[in-house]
């Protein structure tokens, strides 16, 4: 997300950026840099900033040689700022630069913190460098292979193409350049607020302290966002050739003729549709028993008829792949299936490669956790609603917060940013919980599926267990103008709600854009509006977004749970 953000101050100020562009400055008006780049940020962000935080970026910006003030070269702390209150050399340490560190640290200088993130590896993390962003460009092809390989959908344009063909190291090029690119624009945004970039890999020595290298620095609060590594389970070796994880895939470094993919979770859907959109066939191995187990039933199942059964995947469910070996001496990758209940010997696999896709584990060692007495939990750092971290015995650890993948709260880049945020939130003065039911989630396969909320299943447990009736709204894609108009017109949205009272209890999207879709209805949560006051809003037509004013519209809420409607502003 790019954004020009007009942050109005008191005076008109002139600040100058290291690369000698000049921004903003009329009627006290300062225009932020172009190339910034925004994780997250709620409406507060766009607010006007304290005289501190004026003061700070004036600083920060406007020194003798037009340079911005943060780390040097070698990752050394930044000397430029006043001594801060308590002795602290910092106000806010974050160790790890992803996404979740890279968010908490934008709105911590947005709140006039002095702030320093700690990256070991390279800025980004796992979603930039390893994850959802160099993924996303496989799947921008894939998606795009996949529409020229269908005849018959180009002949209902009135199209006619060529047999489409690709150069696969020219995709892999797609993939790393985008990662780089956004690496970099995570980097120079950072730089160009004063945060301080240090190198090496952190760890906590005791309470308010942290070690990266031979540097030991002090900070009033410490964000611990390491994120996660591939998980591997026991038997199967990895040699990053032939049996690879997600990390080693995104290189696409060559196409397998055959391959197997454990787990069909998020990850491995988006691989079958990368694979099979190169020409692969696929086999998934999958533990429990049904394909795609986290989605809602209902969407899995249509997912399924459409992004597996009618592609080269064939699967095997309620199996576990006890041992994998890759492929060497000219022999294939062989991979032993035994029953996932009884362990007794199932099938044995022979493929060209196997992709291991059955989640991540977060990356928590070596942070010296026990040295302020805290235990992990599956390698999970433990915390409670307010990201603060709890030890061994049960007690909060003062000024010390853990985010993203690392807490095993909810794997999602965006979910880590969001944590950060509420965490600075904190820091500063104001009390916030993050409501993580509304937090969306989203496969980018062709088409695409979305989610917030709670599955029907889930719903009706917490119904039950509650003491209220659930209702089932849907909508279906082939209603939709625009989704016919680009014969699109597969796909289903899915409302649970109360019908006592209009609260939303989940949304579920399968369907063209699915992943863009699923906003409007994670933001209604997140801000607690009820189905009868946003079914009044308005949506341009012919638009996707109709499918979701649909969905709303035909959901029926008791006429004694309607909101008053807001008295017309005149224009």
């Amino acid at each position: 997300m790019q954004s020009s953000i007009s942050l109005s101050f008191s005076s008109p100020s002139t600040i100058c950026r290291s690369d000698c562009s000049t921004a903003a400055v009329a009627n006290g008006s300062f225009l932020m840099p172009r190339s910034l780049r925004f994780c997250g940020l709620r409406k507060e962000a766009f607010k006007s900033l304290n005289s501190s935080l004026h003061i700070r970026l004036t600083r920060l910006c406007c020194s003798n040689n037009n340079r911005i003030s943060a780390s040097s070269a070698n990752g050394a702390p930044s000397s430029s700022s006043s001594s801060l209150k308590g002795g602290f050399d910092y106000d806010l340490v974050i160790i790890g630069a992803g996404v979740g560190g890279h968010g908490a640290a934008l709105h911590a200088v947005e709140k006039g913190l002095k702030t320093a993130i700690i990256e070991g590896d390279v800025v980004g993390g796992t979603c930039v460098n390893r994850g959802c962003v160099p993924s996303k460009a496989l799947l921008a092809v894939s998606g795009r292979m996949r529409e020229l390989q269908n005849e018959q959908h180009m002949k209902s344009f009135g199209l006619q193409v060529a047999a489409a063909g690709y150069d696969r190291q020219a995709v892999a090029d797609h993939a790393n350049n985008l990662a780089s690119k956004i690496r970099g624009n995570l980097t120079n945004s950072m730089k160009a607020l004063g945060v301080d970039i240090l190198t090496g890999f952190g760890t906590v020595l005791g309470p308010q302290k942290v070690k990266y290298g031979d540097t030991v620095i002090t900070a009033k609060d410490i964000i611990i966002a390491t994120g996660s590594v591939p998980s591997v389970p026991k038997g199967i070796e990895v040699d990053g050739k032939t049996v690879i994880t997600s990390d080693h895939a995104l290189k696409l470094e060559f196409v397998p003729n055959w391959i197997a993919i454990v787990g069909s979770g998020y990850i491995g859907l988006e691989f079958s549709d990368v694979y099979t959109a190169l020409g692969s066939e696929v086999t998934f191995v999958e533990a429990l028993d049904q394909l795609m187990p986290g989605f809602d039933p209902e969407i899995g199942k249509l997912a399924q008829r459409v992004l597996i059964n009618p592609r080269k995947i064939d699967y095997h469910t309620g199996v576990f792949a006890s041992k994998i070996t890759p492929a060497r001496d000219g022999k294939p990758v062989l991979i032993e299936l035994i029953d996932a209940k009884t362990k007794e010997p199932k099938d044995t696999l022979e493929v060209d490669a196997a992709l291991i896709a059955t989640g991540r584990a977060p990356f928590t060692q070596g942070l010296g956790l026990e040295n302020i007495n805290v235990q992990t939990q599956r390698g999970f750092v433990p915390v409670d609603e307010r990201m603060q971290v709890i030890d061994a015995n049960g007690e909060l650890v003062p000024h010390l917060y853990c985010i993203g993948d690392a807490n095993g709260k909810m794997m999602l880049a965006h979910a880590a940013s969001a944590q950060g945020i509420s965490v600075v939130e904190q820091v500063t003065g104001k009390d916030h919980i993050l409501n993580h039911l509304s937090i969306p989630a989203a496969c980018f396969t062709h088409p695409e599926i979305s989610m917030v909320g709670l599955t029907e299943p889930q719903a009706r447990e917490k119904a039950e267990k509650e003491g209220f009736e659930i209702s089932i709204a849907k909508t279906s894609f082939k209603a939709n103008t625009k989704a016919l108009a680009e014969n699109e017109g597969e796909g289903l949205a899915k409302l649970i709600y109360r019908p006592d009272n209009g609260e939303i209890l989940g949304v579920h999207i399968f369907g063209m854009h699915a992943a863009d879709l699923i906003h409007e209805a994670s933001n209604a949560i997140a801000l607690g509006s009820r189905i009868q006051d946003i079914k009044y809003a308005v949506h341009a037509h012919p638009t996707l977004s109709e499918v979701i004013d649909e969905l709303f519209k035909s959901a029926k809420v008791k006429t004694n749970a309607s909101s008053p409607i807001a008295e017309p502003v005149a224009a």
